[in-house]
């Protein structure tokens, strides 16, 4: 089943969504890449972002969502922006830099999928990859237990939701054989969200979209509204209006 984006639900919280991005962002080593390409692109800012930083590289951004393309070809800057695959990409020639923001912990098999990325490297090649360890997160606990507890459970149930990541440990041996430089590490960010049902809205962005598109309807608002009250209930509001949502991160960064 086809899972639609919205761009201004997820942009909705770009401030806190964009620290990880520009963490991994600023732990690239000193390069010069002549082909780049950002898998999972979304809407696009951050392909936009290395075409300033090396202008005269070619900058390709994609990504399965005709939605967010749309959003990223509005932006100035020359980036190629093409709708596809990341777990099928296959491009022309070797690449520079690869970068993947929060993309690929929607694909399966990453044993076999981050070799096949980092083989396309060129020598002294670049793969910065950074993926949210949501699975075991109290908010996906949560969202998970509740599709599986209500009269919607029928219907949710073989979602197809995010698994759990490797352990770093098997990331290193992925890549160990292709890449000659690891970098591997793990964040912690307490996201400050603003709003009515701020965790809620959080997840509408990415994680609740596959379960919002099996459900329709009251069945739908009756989901929504039992999550929205447990959600409520681990992650209370604060007397400042603010809601606080710990949210770990997986960084990788080898080069070939």
């Amino acid at each position: 089943m086809s899972t639609a984006w919205d761009p201004d639900q997820y942009q909705r919280f770009r401030a806190q969504r964009d620290r990880a991005a520009l963490d991994l962002l600023s732990r690239l080593p000193d390069m010069d890449p002549r082909e780049i390409w950002d898998l999972g692109c979304g809407t696009g800012e951050h392909a936009a972002m290395m075409k300033r930083r090396w202008p005269g590289a070619a900058v390709h951004g994609l990504d399965s969502s005709a939605e967010m393309l749309t959003r990223a070809r509005a932006l100035p800057d020359e980036v190629d922006w093409i709708e596809g695959d990341a777990g099928a990409w296959a491009p022309e020639r070797p690449v520079d830099l690869i970068l993947a923001n929060a993309s690929l912990q929607w694909l399966p098999n990453h044993g076999a999928l981050f070799g096949r990325i980092a083989a396309r490297l060129a020598p002294g090649g670049v793969f910065a990859c950074q993926m949210p360890m949501a699975f075991e997160t109290r908010h996906h606990t949560i969202m998970r237990e509740t599709a599986a507890a209500g009269p919607w459970a029928g219907a949710l149930e073989g979602v197809d939701a995010i698994a759990p990541l490797l352990t770093p440990e098997a990331y290193h041996d992925v890549l160990a054989g292709i890449c000659s430089d690891l970098d591997i590490w793990s964040t912690t960010y307490l996201q400050v969200l603003d709003g009515e049902d701020a965790v809620l809205e959080w997840m509408r962005g990415t994680a609740l979209r596959p379960y919002l598109t099996a459900l329709s309807g009251a069945m739908q608002d009756a989901f929504v509204s039992a999550l929205s009250e447990r959600l409520s209930g681990a992650f209370p509001r604060r007397a400042d209006g603010r809601t606080l949502m710990p949210f770990p991160r997986l960084f990788l960064i080898a080069r070939r």
